[in-house]
């Protein structure tokens, strides 16, 4: 992997979504290089927490992706966009398709629209796993056909679509890139649509038992959030991958049963989970195929699916404001 301390600094960058997970992530490390950063954000499942250590390195536009006017203001002067402002969760979008297609659909066209305008050298559109759907092929290639089951699959499937669109008739570098089940410090685990790991490190905290949705022998491309920002930093730079699309993972995959197993083996439980019929719109099984991030972007996932979890489960309990945050969320 390149060396990202050798890599361009200083440019003006806006991170839409900026207050949520993988967002407050990837600004931090955009910080850290040196360049200057604006997040826009309607905090709306992003948190005002994940983004005080960098309060006073960053600039805050609180706005709604949906609003072309805010878009534009955030954008203009900036060098490169990063999308990661998004209605998240496919149960969400099974339950409300409507709302979370005008979120992640407009959203992102008024993202790519205010891009344009602005004249921005690079978006970097975070799209969605989610997308390969039903097609049962294993691992997930990006050239193989994408069957999206969810309302949010499909919209992310679109966002890839406009990111095209807008680079052939436009000429705006757009690189898309899917996201495989990230996880890591700062997901919040207390809505209902919660990811599968914090939700049952959330249980295992308070001594409960996690829920699993079918036999759990579903299986999943588990990825640290450090491997998502690694990716993105790469896409920023690289020559010759606009219009691109990308899978960003560790090409492992592990089942919810094994899943709960190692978080009882790290956290030194021992509870069993509780299954519950299959949610409508979930994926069997998803496994990623990264040879292509690999030799077009030089990724490679440096933290494992084990390392991942360890530092996960660290980072909570040695953040007692999160920790509190959890205990009341069970």
């Amino acid at each position: 992997m390149r060396s990202f301390a050798q890599m361009p600094s200083g440019q003006r960058i806006l991170v839409t979504g900026g207050g949520g997970f993988i967002g407050s992530h990837l600004a931090k490390r955009l910080v850290s290089l040196g360049h200057q950063v604006t997040i826009l954000d309607n905090f709306s499942t992003g948190r005002r927490s994940n983004l005080e250590a960098l309060a006073s390195d960053v600039e805050i536009i609180e706005g709604d992706i949906q609003s072309y006017e805010r878009a534009f203001h955030a954008v203009r002067g900036c060098e490169v966009v990063f999308h990661e402002a998004a209605l998240p969760s496919v149960p969400r979008s099974v339950q409300d398709p409507l709302t979370s297609t005008a979120s992640n659909v407009i959203g992102t066209l008024n993202v790519l629209l205010a891009a344009r305008d602005a004249e921005v050298r690079r978006v970097i559109y975070a799209s969605s796993s989610s997308v390969y759907g039903s097609n049962p092929t294993l691992p997930k290639r990006e050239d193989m056909a994408t069957l999206p089951i969810s309302p949010y699959a499909v919209a992310k499937l679109a966002g890839e679509g406009y990111c095209r669109s807008f680079g052939v008739v436009y000429g705006l570098e757009a690189v898309a890139i899917r996201y495989f089940n990230v996880f890591g410090p700062r997901q919040d685990p207390r809505s209902m649509y919660a990811a599968v790991i914090p939700n049952f490190i959330s249980a295992l905290l308070a001594g409960e038992a996690p829920t699993i949705f079918g036999d759990g022998e579903q299986s999943r491309d588990f990825t640290y959030v450090d491997n998502v920002v690694d990716a993105n930093m790469l896409a920023m730079n690289a020559d010759s991958v606009a219009g691109h699309v990308y899978n960003v993972a560790c090409g492992e995959s592990a089942t919810l049963n094994e899943l709960v197993a190692s978080l009882n083996e790290i956290m030194g439980t021992s509870i069993k989970p509780v299954y519950r019929p299959p949610r409508s719109g979930d994926v069997k099984h998803s496994l990623a195929d990264i040879s292509r991030a690999r030799a077009d972007l030089d990724y490679r996932p440096t933290v494992s699916f084990r390392e991942g979890l360890e530092r996960t489960v660290a980072a909570i309990r040695e953040d007692p404001a999160q920790h509190l945050d959890l205990m009341s969320s069970v």
